[in-house]
């Protein structure tokens, strides 16, 4: 359940072939990742209260001692490859693509084992960096001949009006406290954002 084999593999090859002379041309440095983490790297970079890392990860005991986890998703490996190994070459923009683990309750399309490419950049400052993923993303898109799809970009702006939004959604959500699930009113101390996917 949530997994599946994939008994032709040529299309996926080409995907990510596309994706790796696209992303090669547009100065990316094509990296590979563990797919095995220790869990703390997820639980201390993504947040120890957001549903990746207290029900969607795959983690268990390797020895009794270290806690193990099939990676979840690629930014804090990355993050992770980046400090442990000293990189001092800065810009450093990298990409990946590989194998990612949820177990999330599978619904429809979704997987609990699934394909993945990313790009991070590290040493760039500003907001240009990210315009320019998301138009090497776009491009991508058109390369692989996807049509009719529609890009839409969304921000939560400041720290301090993520801070002032969230005050208001947990107000918001505590009035209407009756009317959510579990699942809700556990994210709305945590992750209020969540209640809202």
């Amino acid at each position: 359940k949530g997994t599946q084999d994939i008994l032709d593999m040529r299309r996926y090859d080409a995907i990510c072939s596309a994706a790796r002379t696209h992303l090669s041309r547009a100065n990316f440095t094509h990296i590979q990742l563990p797919v095995l983490e220790y869990d703390q790297l997820f639980k201390h970079s993504v947040g120890q209260h957001t549903d990746i890392v207290t029900k969607e990860m795959y983690s268990f005991s390797a020895n009794g001692k270290e806690v193990l986890c099939l990676r979840p998703e690629g930014t804090a490996g990355t993050m992770r490859a980046f400090l442990e190994n000293k990189i001092e070459d800065k810009p450093w923009q990298v990409f990946s693509v590989g194998s990612m683990f949820r177990h999330e309750r599978p619904q429809k399309g979704r997987y609990r084992q699934f394909y993945q490419a990313g790009i991070e950049t590290y040493g760039i400052p500003g907001p240009d960096i990210d315009a320019e993923v998301v138009a090497i993303s776009a491009r991508l898109w058109r390369l692989l001949g996807l049509r009719n799809v529609e890009l839409q970009i969304n921000s939560l702006g400041s720290s301090e009006a993520r801070a002032a939004y969230r005050d208001i959604l947990v107000a918001y959500l505590t009035e209407h406290e009756s009317q959510l699930d579990e699942d809700s009113k556990r994210r709305m101390l945590s992750n209020p954002l969540r209640v809202l996917d």
